[in-house]
């Protein structure tokens, strides 16, 4: 019986130990991540950079304005129209249905262009 209770006092040891070296290792990133954060400013600052350089891709230049967020989607202008109910399509992707049904009743696409 004595052997099972020197191995429960050894696992509750070693649970222990492991529970010292996570501490050690988290505490370990941490100043070393401050460090390269440190570092990077200290750079940036030598070398006239700004977050907004990082951002625009270029440094020395700001970023473009207008273009779209990731996982954004701008409209396309329409490039066929169909002025007796106002439907529109960009040319792009498959052919909507009512300009389909418009070229299989005998007009011509250029009759829907804007």
């Amino acid at each position: 019986m004595s052997t099972y209770q020197e191995l429960v006092a050894q696992k509750a040891e070693l649970d222990r130990l492991q529970a010292d070296l996570e501490k050690q290792i988290a505490e370990t990133l941490r100043n070393e991540r401050a460090g390269v954060i440190h570092q990077i400013k200290t750079l940036m600052a030598e070398n006239g950079i700004t977050a907004a350089d990082l951002a625009s891709g270029r440094p020395g230049r700001p970023p473009k304005i207008g273009i779209a967020e990731p996982g954004t989607t701008r409209k396309v202008a329409a490039k066929y129209c169909d002025k007796d109910t106002g439907e529109s399509w960009s040319g792009r992707g498959l052919k909507p249905k009512w300009l389909t049904a418009a070229l299989e009743n005998g007009r011509s696409l250029v009759e829907f262009a804007v």
